[in-house]
């Protein structure tokens, strides 16, 4: 089911049960695997590659229990150049995906997200709402990147890692504000970042570590609640 108004670039490769939705640009050298849905106005660039039972360009659902509603005017989704896209990979509206990111199965991308050039989203892992991830980043299998997060250039994010961004729990007493990862940073598996801590240029957070402060740069902390173990 592929809509009259959509725009197809030169070398298309379309799979089998391909749903492709009004309003979408399609560049040259494209790749869409089977039973994949494209959703209104997505535009996707040169040398893309998406995998089987992927759906891209989704809107967020709404319910009268969420303590942040969501916005449901969301520009569409900009996926760039020579981005792979993993199986069952689901990936919002008014998100922007650069050039060369590699998006492995099972991964969810919340809108209004941006993911930086040659950036790794890594098998079944979660980046929430409003986070901004730079340039080259790794985020390894089940990481989970809570919304309204920073994540600066070249930073290694471990397998099962956890954030969060709301310090009362649901409780709607705050604005909510993730961890900010400084350029460089790198995050052992299984930590785990609470609300609004700072993890500086060039430091490292051991693995199972709970960090509750803000890291200086360059810095190594360990351990739960996380401390330094140099200078």
């Amino acid at each position: 089911m592929i809509d009259q108004t959509v725009k197809f670039g030169k070398d298309i490769h379309l799979g089998d049960y391909v749903v492709i939705e009004k309003g979408v640009v399609i560049g040259n050298d494209v790749s869409i695997g089977n039973h994949v849905i494209i959703k209104e106005g997505t535009v996707i660039g040169d040398g893309v590659s998406i995998d089987d039972f992927t759906l891209v360009g989704k809107l967020p659902a709404k319910s009268k229990g969420m303590a942040r509603q969501p916005n449901l005017k969301l520009s569409p989704l900009i996926i760039d150049r020579h981005v792979n896209i993993g199986s069952h990979t689901i990936i919002y509206r008014g998100t922007v995906i650069y050039e060369g990111v590699l998006i492995g199965d099972l991964a969810s991308v919340r809108e209004n997200v941006s993911i930086g050039v040659n950036s790794i989203v890594g098998r079944n892992a979660m980046v929430e709402n409003n986070t901004r991830i730079g340039k080259n980043v790794t985020i390894q299998t089940s990481a989970y990147v809570t919304a309204d997060m920073i994540i600066e250039d070249e930073v290694f994010i471990g397998p099962c890692f956890s954030s969060s961004n709301d310090k009362y729990m649901g409780t709607g007493k705050v604005k909510l504000k993730g961890p900010t990862l400084k350029k460089g940073a790198k995050i052992g598996n299984n930590a785990s970042l609470l609300p609004e801590v700072v993890i500086g240029e060039g430091a490292i957070v051991g693995a199972g570590a709970v960090v509750t402060k803000d890291i200086a740069g360059g810095l190594t902390a360990v351990g739960n609640p996380a401390k330094k173990i140099n200078d």
